[in-house]
């Protein structure tokens, strides 16, 4: 059954059953071989949630890496990533880019208009995330940051203007059921299955995800 409805509105998620962010990557490693990595974790000061970095002014509070050297504490192993977990349980869990899957980065809006039309051309898809910044990460093979912003330009788009981006090499998304900040937890739009564990490639998605991104981008010049 699909998670997502049809139509050009963004449509609410249902609820999600939420599980500890300690079994979350566990699976993340030992089911999809995702490499994860531990973030930042809110903390109650004084009655409001901020972010462990101790940074007030945080951009993504409780959902970024702890250190300037995350990228090598990253890791696949499910064994290690109980460890990482057991030491710190409200730690994040981040996902670098670049290593088993890129992410197209698009608005929410756009993304369930893209999403809708390529549920109903049968297009490949694997999962796909909905942040709580109102944006949507579609996973595509690793590779799509060098491919996918020429693909888009040939289509007659300028990817910073309609506002598309891929997370490749050298990035990171929240994963489910990281909370950032006060704005609520990253959810799945379409959550990993056995049916998705092989990604499109970013290719096959620039395209549809082109067009609902400049057909918003007109919509709000408008």
């Amino acid at each position: 059954m699909k998670e997502t409805t049809t139509g050009t509105q963004a449509a609410p998620i249902p609820r999600q059953r939420t599980e500890p962010l300690l079994d979350s990557a566990v699976r993340y490693a030992e089911e999809r071989h995702w490499d994860v990595l531990p973030g930042t974790w809110l903390e109650a000061v004084a009655g409001v949630e901020r972010c462990s970095c101790g940074d007030t002014a945080c951009s993504a509070p409780g959902a970024h890496p702890t250190r300037p050297d995350w990228a090598a504490e990253a890791t696949g192993s499910a064994v290690a990533a109980r460890a990482l977990w057991s030491g710190e349980p409200r730690a994040s869990v981040l996902l670098p880019t670049g290593r088993t899957f890129d992410a197209v980065d698009v608005p929410e809006t756009a993304g369930f208009l893209a999403l809708a039309r390529m549920e109903r051309m049968d297009v490949t898809l694997g999962p796909v995330a909905r942040t709580p910044d109102r944006r949507m990460l579609f996973f595509v093979l690793p590779g799509a940051g060098a491919k996918v912003p020429g693909l888009v330009r040939r289509l007659g788009w300028t990817p910073s203007a309609i506002d598309l981006a891929v997370r490749g090499e050298g990035g990171y998304v929240p994963a489910p059921p990281t909370r950032v900040g006060s704005a609520g937890a990253v959810q799945w739009a379409r959550r990993p299955t056995a049916v998705n564990r092989w990604l499109p490639d970013g290719e096959e998605l620039a395209g549809p995800l082109a067009y609902a991104c400049g057909q918003e981008a007109r919509d709000g010049r408008g």
